[in-house]
């Protein structure tokens, strides 16, 4: 579990395709990582798998993870979101993050508010119920706010909508939110309360297809 607050930006060192899958090797700057446990890659949980008293770790992602995130495109040198596990002593100051993409985002445009960055963000229609204004959501691991929506979207023949975000400096310097331009893709994950509402509306027992306990 996460909390969408990111703790460090890393860097690629290696990445090696095979057989449908991939390892990946990043530069974490974290020098008390432990084997097995869990930290969010842009918003993907993955496992570390190995690593070494500087903080450099290995993870393998699958066919499955490749299939749904755009993580397979990394490329040496590319800087990427971390985050780990939350404790249970900890503020949460972002929202519930599983980890757990639920789609691939696409960035349309970047402007300025003064000191701020406004952001657009295409995002595949299945997920619109899932979203509303000044609700949280989760771009490439970051807990943001939702400031605004646009209906009736279509990009690359995708229907779909879009998503504005206002990017306060801090959050600008300290993920790589900076190193993106319009028509990077971006790992989104949806607020995971909506769905569980969604889910006990969908199958109460006064609902058409619900049951009686």
């Amino acid at each position: 579990m996460f909390s969408g607050i990111i703790e460090r930006l890393g860097t690629v060192r290696a990445v090696s395709l095979r057989d449908s899958a991939m390892d990946l090797t990043v530069e974490t700057h974290i020098t008390d990582l432990e084997l097995g446990e869990s930290i969010a890659v842009n918003g993907v949980c993955l496992t570390v798998q190995s690593f070494d008293h500087a903080g450099i770790a290995s993870f393998h992602l699958s066919g499955e993870t490749l299939s749904r995130t755009p993580l397979g495109a990394l490329t040496v040198g590319a800087r990427v979101n971390l985050e780990r596990a939350v404790a249970a002593s900890t503020r949460l100051s972002g929202h519930i993050v599983q980890g757990h993409v639920d789609g691939v985002a696409t960035l349309t445009s970047h402007s300025h508010a003064g000191d701020s960055h406004v952001l657009r963000v295409f995002v595949p229609q299945d997920l619109r119920r899932y979203v509303v204004e000044k609700g949280s959501i989760t771009f490439d691991g970051i807990s943001l706010t939702v400031n605004a929506l646009y209906d009736g979207i279509t990009h690359n023949e995708q229907s779909g909508f879009e998503i504005g975000l206002t990017i306060i400096p801090h959050t600008w310097e300290h993920t790589n939110l900076s190193s993106l331009s319009p028509n990077a893709k971006m790992n989104v994950e949806v607020d995971v309360l909506a769905k569980y509402v969604e889910n006990l509306v969908r199958f109460s027992p006064h609902s058409a297809g619900g049951t009686q306990p």
